[in-house]
């Protein structure tokens, strides 16, 4: 299905609201019924039609049809966080007793979820290079049910062999689950790979304007339904139709403004590989990046966030550099406009902050659409104030 087509049309029936261009915002919490036959059927399957905004809504349909059809999936639920489609999609997947194998190093909230939520129910999880296969084989136990990835990782930015882990998973009757943050499905498709359900903060690129908290889980029709029954439902974790307008628009941009972080990231990777304060960098398709081959097999691009250490020998050096930029700001996530930087020693005590470990010289920048000159001569003001 062409992506302009699944963009601008798919799920518009514009006929049916005034042949409006954009499609509108249906801002109810509930919907009627005329005939009580047809309200016992949305009770009996509420998945079926339209009942209450916390399950079903016709503008979040619109969204679900399209990010159902750029992952190449059956079907796709919309979630009011990332972190609320991992929480759904893991939560569903197990029961006491049960084991998880994840790659180290997840996004913060799934990893709280591995170690502080699930323990409480019995479930419990093994951490895992990801970068070898062999490691999953060794990881996985009799009772494993799930195997979580993140390719990229959205600091280290290591990938995992998909195809490679959905074959071994499937010859388990392991269900795998992948974070795509990272490459949307313009970059990366996981489910084409086997992998079983793919999510992505739709707050990044998706949403594209820094405006909105969304996340999105996409799989088989059953798996959906299945959730949306229980944990979407439930919990409420349902996205608003404001919010799903909100993506929607998004998504109308989503192809050239990768395009236009991609260009850039290109300009500001090479400005930070001939710095000399810059002491190395990581990202996916550089040609020094340890996985590049796999990178280039698995993904059609990669733009965006990448992670640089610097040459210095105290963390004060860090502290002047970061707040030094007069133009990229100090901020979590990624996919806006604006151009965004992480310390990794935000993170640490200074009174354990050891210069010893590059990890705690690292740092995360997105490269946003600002012109590259604009991006590059802040990054060249602020190194030399080190």
């Amino acid at each position: 299905m062409d992506v302009s087509y699944i963009i601008n049309e798919l799920g518009e029936e514009r006929e049916s609201y005034f042949n409006a261009v954009a499609p509108p915002i249906i801002q109810t919490s509930n919907f009627a019924c005329r005939k009580v036959d047809d309200m016992r059927k949305l009770f009996e399957n509420e998945y079926s039609g339209y009942l209450y905004s916390r399950g079903l809504n016709p503008t979040v349909d619109i969204l679900r049809k399209k990010l159902a059809a750029l992952d190449e999936a059956e079907d796709c639920l919309v979630f009011n966080s990332g972190a609320s489609a991992i929480y759904a999609a893991v939560v569903a997947n197990v029961a006491l007793g049960d084991h998880i194998v994840s790659v180290s190093k997840p996004y913060t909230w799934a990893q709280k979820l591995f170690n502080h939520i699930l323990p409480r129910f019995g479930v419990t999880t093994t951490y895992v290079d990801g970068k070898d296969i062999k490691s999953f084989e060794h990881a996985i136990q009799p009772n494993t049910k799930i195997i979580y990835l993140e390719s990229p990782n959205s600091w280290s930015l290591g990938l995992q062999d998909l195809a490679a882990v959905a074959a071994l998973a499937r010859s388990r009757d392991i269900l795998t689950i992948c974070d795509n943050s990272y490459c949307t499905p313009l970059y990366q498709k996981p489910l084409a790979m086997g992998i079983d359900l793919t999510l992505q903060s739709a707050t990044k690129y998706i949403g594209g304007h820094s405006d909105v908290v969304a996340g999105v889980l996409c799989g088989s029709t059953a798996m959906m339904q299945k959730i949306f029954n229980n944990e979407y439902c439930t919990a409420g974790l349902g996205v608003t139709p404001f919010h799903a307008w909100l993506l929607i628009r998004g998504l109308r941009t989503l192809p050239i403004r990768l395009q236009k972080v991609t260009e850039n990231t290109k300009r500001v990777l090479q400005f930070l590989k001939e710095h000399p304060k810059v002491d190395g960098i990581i990202f996916p398709y550089d040609e020094s990046f340890p996985q590049y081959d796999l990178a280039t097999k698995q993904m059609k691009g990669a733009c965006g966030l990448l992670s640089f250490y610097l040459d210095v020998k105290k963390i004060d050096d860090i502290v002047v550099f970061c707040e030094s930029l007069k133009h990229i700001l100090m901020a979590v996530s990624w996919g806006g406009y604006e151009s965004l930087i992480i310390p990794g020693c935000a993170s640490v005590k200074e009174s354990n902050y050891d210069i010893t470990k590059k990890s705690q010289r690292m740092l995360r920048l997105y490269v946003g659409q600002e012109e590259p000159e604009y991006i590059i001569n802040d990054l060249r003001q602020a190194l030399n104030n080190i």
